[in-house]
């Protein structure tokens, strides 16, 4: 049976208690039979992999493949991958620059198959790759438990990468409002109600930088290069969503007593 991460809080308190003890949890995880299966087995057969379509023939490093990305859900989309793959990224018309989603530009970056050598081929390739899986696995094992820490994980790992492109602000922001676990938080953190997602894309990009410069007090996504405000914003992300869970459960709380009276006050008046 594989270690299933302890999350005893919900909250802020509950993601100080995952930080506090995230090296050994995770130490945990990963030493697990099944991790190490997955990994060994990556580490010792990926350098013999020259092309896509090698990859894609053996499902058990592809399984590692795209875990590390967080494509694991297409693994039987073997012909999908394989294009993705053998495409590359070199050439705008290239698969992976076509699509939206930017895991597969990673994915195929990465593995660079496109290149006269491979990147399976380098000697430290592996460790990259399996390092990728454990924290990607590590991160939907800790979801299973509360997805608010999945969500917080996740946006300490990627926003650490985002801040550091050298892409546009707005660019930058344009990639979290892609990205729906960056969105989901962004959006809770800032206060803003699940119809913000339908309003105008220009309008969405001027609001979340308003709201970041007001709660965080710049509007630059660079400025999650600096851990402490990705702490803040993390913070903030856990402290509202507590908020609105508490005043979900109360107001449900109140309508169920105002039912309950409405009920009773009938059955007085039937007897009376």
């Amino acid at each position: 049976m594989s270690f299933a991460p302890v999350v005893p809080f919900g909250g802020f308190a509950g993601w100080s208690f995952l930080t506090r003890t995230m090296d050994t949890q995770k130490q945990a995880f990963t030493g697990s039979a099944a991790m190490q299966r997955d990994t060994g087995y990556f580490r010792e057969r990926i350098g013999s992999v020259k092309t896509a379509e090698d990859l894609v023939a053996d499902r058990r490093l592809l399984k590692v493949a795209l875990g590390a990305f967080g494509l694991q859900d297409d693994i039987g989309n073997r012909y999908f991958i394989q294009k993705v793959l053998s495409d590359g990224t070199l050439d705008a018309g290239d698969l992976a620059n076509r699509l939206s989603d930017k895991r597969y530009f990673e994915l195929a970056s990465a593995f660079a198959f496109d290149l006269g050598t491979p990147a399976s081929k380098i000697s430290t390739f592996a460790d990259g790759i399996v390092g990728a899986y454990e924290d990607r696995q590590f991160e939907e094992a800790v979801g299973e438990v509360d997805d608010e820490m999945r969500l917080a994980l996740n946006a300490r790992r990627e926003l650490d990468k985002l801040a550091g492109k050298s892409s546009t602000e707005d660019t930058k922001w344009f990639t979290i409002l892609g990205s729906a676990p960056l969105r989901s938080m962004f959006q809770t953190a800032f206060g803003l109600p699940k119809s913000f997602a339908s309003i105008d894309l220009d309008q969405q990009l001027g609001t979340m930088k308003d709201r970041a410069d007001r709660y965080l007090g710049s509007n630059k996504v660079a400025q999650f290069s600096d851990p402490a405000k990705v702490d803040d914003l993390i913070r903030l992300f856990l402290l509202r969503s507590q908020a609105q869970q508490v005043a979900s459960t109360s107001s449900g709380a109140a309508a169920l007593s105002l039912l309950q009276g409405a009920g009773t006050g009938s059955l007085l008046s039937r007897r009376t």
